[in-house]
């Protein structure tokens, strides 16, 4: 990977406006990959969640994940 930086803003408006372009990102590519492989990423992204030991986190992501897949059966 290239020297790029990818610096985040302190702001949780702004913060909150990337984490929704990257949730929409990773729909899109969901959607180009084609059903029966957007369909394991999904189940691997579920499995993953499982395997989190902070309770907390894994209730984030499996909500992400949620959004995600409702946005991509749209």
């Amino acid at each position: 990977m290239s020297d790029e930086d990818f610096a985040t803003s302190h702001e949780t408006t702004k913060l909150a406006d990337e984490v929704a372009c990257l949730k929409m990102m990773v729909t899109l590519i969901l959607k180009g990959m084609g059903q029966a492989d957007a369909g394991k990423v999904i189940i691997n992204m579920e499995r993953y969640v499982q395997t989190l030991g902070d309770k907390p986190q894994a209730e984030v992501f499996s909500n992400t994940i949620k959004q995600i897949k409702t946005a991509y059966r749209q």
